[in-house]
């Protein structure tokens, strides 16, 4: 585990708040302000038994997927991004863009407290690792090359997330 100058383990940040605005909704549910996320807790067998073996590794082993193999590669359909472990929601496709790295990306998530950030000295690089607030899956890296109105690029892998189709009005389905 990392560990600062105090020989403390790194705090994680959330994604453009300040740390007094933690305990704000997670995914849909409103939640009065001070009220903190419920955290999802699973055992190792648990995580194994519910995720694809790729989805294992790259969410609770912080693993990556081969670039330009992702299935949201190049999805331009309409919805929202959700955690493939807790179903949370991420992002959303109105913020996805082509950004010509091999994974999809995204100038923003859904809400700034749906992920946190954490260093990433991996692989001999300084990065900016993305995790799931909710139930902490590895979902992959934030860059601050990306287009307005944000200027950052959150690189996802495919397999973090599941795609929640946007309904048509006056389909039926609610």
């Amino acid at each position: 585990m990392e560990r600062n100058e105090g020989g403390h383990a790194p705090e994680r940040e959330r994604a453009g708040e300040p740390r007094a605005a933690r305990g704000q909704s997670v995914g849909s549910e409103p939640r009065q302000e001070g009220e903190s996320a419920p955290k999802v807790v699973k055992s190792d067998a648990e995580w194994r038994g519910e995720l694809t073996p790729e989805q294992y590794h790259i969410t609770r082993e912080k693993g990556t997927e081969r670039a330009f193999t992702g299935e949201y590669y190049h999805t331009k359909e309409p919805g929202v991004y959700r955690c493939v472990c807790c179903g949370a929601e991420l992002f959303s496709s109105e913020d996805k863009f082509e950004s010509g790295s091999g994974w999809p990306s995204f100038t923003a998530p859904v809400a700034p407290d749906n992920v946190e950030q954490a260093e990433d000295r991996s692989h001999f690089m300084e990065r900016t690792e993305v995790l799931c607030s909710r139930c902490d899956a590895h979902l992959g890296h934030v860059f601050d090359d990306g287009p307005g109105p944000t200027g950052l690029r959150y690189c996802i892998n495919s397999a973090a997330l599941r795609l929640d189709p946007a309904r048509e009005e006056g389909s039926g389905e609610r």
